[in-house]
């Protein structure tokens, strides 16, 4: 089995050839703005557009913790929202990350890249805002997607 690839750089501009799917974790309240979302909107719109109009319209829809939504916004180039956090703040429930959540979401994301023969990029998911721990997510990302075939790397922001 492959391993995740660690990189230093930005998720949102990965340098691969073929079909990329940039995945990040999203909040289960509709909230849109601090974190790597605004990286992503200052490259394409399409995807904060489409995660407030899935939030809006849940009561008709899978928006949910766990749940994963696709938007194209480049030839190749897909963004996936998966909810896997709830709420935006750290309480007495503890952190927003919710590791269940962080767990179901990339067997879809699994699912999904596999059908359009894509890589999938992401920063360390659920590990900024979220609160989470990278101990706990790598492993998920390491058998829902790596073991699934799908090549994963892991953009780790900054100078080298």
């Amino acid at each position: 089995m492959s391993e995740i690839a660690y990189v230093r750089g930005d998720a949102t501009v990965p340098s691969v050839k073929g079909v990329k799917v940039i995945a990040h974790v999203c909040n289960d309240v509709g909230g849109w703005g601090k974190g790597f979302v605004l990286a992503l909107s200052r490259r394409w719109p399409e995807p904060e557009a489409a995660y407030r109009a899935w939030h809006r319209e849940r009561a008709s829809n899978d928006f949910a913790l766990g749940a994963l939504q696709t938007v194209r916004v480049e030839r190749d180039v897909w963004v996936a929202d998966m909810i896997g956090q709830r709420g935006v703040r750290t309480g007495s429930k503890g952190v927003p990350v919710r590791y269940d959540a962080i767990d179901a979401a990339p067997a879809r994301l699994a699912d999904r890249a596999l059908e359009l023969g894509a890589s999938v990029h992401m920063p360390r998911i659920g590990c900024g805002l979220a609160g989470g721990k990278w101990s706990r997510v790598e492993p998920l990302v390491g058998e829902r997607l790596v073991a699934q075939g799908v090549a994963v790397t892991v953009y780790d922001h900054g100078e080298g």
